[in-house]
């Protein structure tokens, strides 16, 4: 889940004893800090010398650096030296600078260990040799995370039969929930405890206008990025292109143009309705992040997540109803995953590093809840719940590692994660869970469909475009480019996976 957004002031990482940075320009080398800050490259040894603490880059993102960051790292990194011989050393970049600064790191070799990825970019970042073939090292150099994982997950993470990417154990299965600021949809005359939840968005109109007219302003807001859960019914196939996809329960796996599909097309008309009613704010087609406050929203979760958490950090209390299935499919597993750089002098470190950041209570505490006697405390010596002190912390705790580590509140009765565990196991999976597109032979042709796509995404999935005029528009210069060898190059593959896991 996406936290709301709040950025804070960047601080400066604390001083590491006896530390060398572990990310080289190349795998066969690795930059050395010396001690006016400079850089030199040496040999990269097999193994890091154990008189010496690995020093790992991580870059994720999130609302930005929290203003505590040195008093966390000066309690996370002795206890990764302690256990591991590592340091880490953290770069959280805000939410409306993701897209840019990750595509120039990525492209540009830069400097990382750890990149947190999801299933926009994956798919294409392994194609070009930007991350580390992790399918053996995984399992001898972090086991415990490797058993931490159910094996379909890592199946799901194979791009050519070899995973390069560690998933994160969450809420991994895709449900999407409508949250309300209950006062205000109370105040509206809906019902939002149907048992059955919500079948059709039509009928959020009423009371979506209604709190728009009382408030005087959208009742739905939206950045230029439109939820992207208008197709979440679709397999994409990891070839993050958003109007190419093969919906999750087609047994026959018909690759389509999902745009042009019956349930996506009203979805979009009804976003374009909203906006023309003033539901959808005028600038969401080029608004950067999303609004502190939404008096409804869509976000992927779980029902729960309502009162633990999109209602803390609205500030007031909220309501969620279902709506559609749970499914789990490639793209959901890859809604957040962690990858090691290719140029990564230590891999096997990291490994152990993202073992304890999915499997060791302590380490995912700090990562989740931030700084100990700051921002949280566990309320007694048996160390079963954590009191949260303040909701400072700025980390985003989706992309970090397993819920399932995490010590729970004591600000609840019930253990939330435990409705995601039952969500994960009922979900219904893709016809292609465990299907990775191959692109070699459509590069240029998907590389110039998804420069396409992305430029009409902040009109067309905002609503702020009639998808009437704009989806045929699209799907013409899309065509123009080589949409339909796309979707005959995958036809072909998904025919024939399709026919060996009958």
């Amino acid at each position: 889940m996406k936290k709301f957004n709040k950025v804070l002031a960047l601080g400066m990482a604390g001083s590491m004893a006896l530390s060398m940075a572990a990310c080289g320009g190349s795998s066969s080398t690795s930059a050395s800090t010396s001690t006016d800050g400079s850089s030199t490259s040496t040999a990269a040894p097999t193994a890091a010398p154990s008189k010496d603490v690995v020093t790992l880059k991580w870059v994720a993102v999130g609302s930005g650096m929290p203003s505590n960051y040195d008093a966390w790292l000066a309690q996370i990194n002795p206890y990764l030296e302690d256990k591991i011989g590592v340091n880490i050393d953290m770069d959280v970049i805000s939410w409306g600078d993701w897209d840019t600064r990750r595509n120039v790191i990525v492209n540009t070799s830069g400097e990382y260990d750890i990149l947190f990825t999801n299933v926009n970019t994956y798919n294409n970042d392994v194609n070009t040799g930007a991350f580390l073939d992790i399918t053996d090292m995984v399992k001898e150099a972090a086991p415990e995370l490797y058993a931490s994982v159910p094996e379909d997950y890592w199946k799901a993470c194979e791009v050519g039969g070899r995973v390069y990417g560690v998933p994160t154990y969450k809420d991994s299965s895709q449900s999407e929930y409508v949250v309300w600021d209950k006062a205000k949809i109370e105040a509206a005359g809906y019902d939002y405890t149907k048992e059955l939840g919500i079948t059709d968005l039509d009928e959020l109109t009423a009371p979506l206008k209604a709190i728009k007219d009382t408030d005087g302003e959208a009742s739905f807001p939206l950045n230029k990025n439109g939820g992207g859960y208008q197709s979440y019914m679709y397999d994409q196939l990891g070839a993050g292109l958003y109007p190419l996809g093969v919906r999750y329960d087609d047994s026959e796996g018909k690759v389509v143009a999902t745009v042009e599909q019956d349930d996506m097309k009203q979805i979009l008309k009804t976003f374009h309705e909203w906006y023309n009613e003033g539901i959808i704010n005028s600038d969401a087609a080029t608004r950067p992040e999303d609004a502190n406050y939404k008096a409804c929203s869509i976000a992927q979760g779980w029902s729960g997540a309502a009162i633990t958490s999109w209602g803390p950090q609205l500030g007031v209390e909220c309501v969620a109803q279902k709506w559609g299935p749970t499914i789990v499919s490639n793209e959901t597993v890859r809604g957040s995953m962690n990858c090691i750089s290719a140029n990564c002098a230590y891999p096997e470190k990291a490994l152990q590093f993202l073992q304890l950041v999915n499997t060791d209570t302590y380490v995912r505490d700090l990562f989740y809840y931030g700084v100990q006697g700051d921002n949280w405390d566990y309320t007694d010596d048996s160390k079963t719940f954590v009191h949260k002190n303040n909701a400072d912390w700025s980390m985003a705790g989706y992309t970090q590692g397993s819920f399932f580590a995490i010590t729970p509140t004591d600000d609840f009765d019930f253990n939330q994660f435990d409705e995601v565990k039952e969500l994960n196991e009922k979900a219904e999976p893709s016809v292609l869970l465990g299907f990775t597109l191959d692109t070699t032979s459509i590069a240029d042709e998907l590389a110039n469909c998804i420069q396409i796509a992305e430029r009409y995404k902040g009109e067309l999935l905002t609503g702020t475009a009639d998808p009437e005029v704009m989806v045929p528009q699209m799907m013409k210069e899309l065509r123009a480019a080589g949409f339909d060898k796309i979707v005959a190059e995958a036809q072909s593959q998904v025919d024939a996976f399709m026919a060996t896991n009958k």
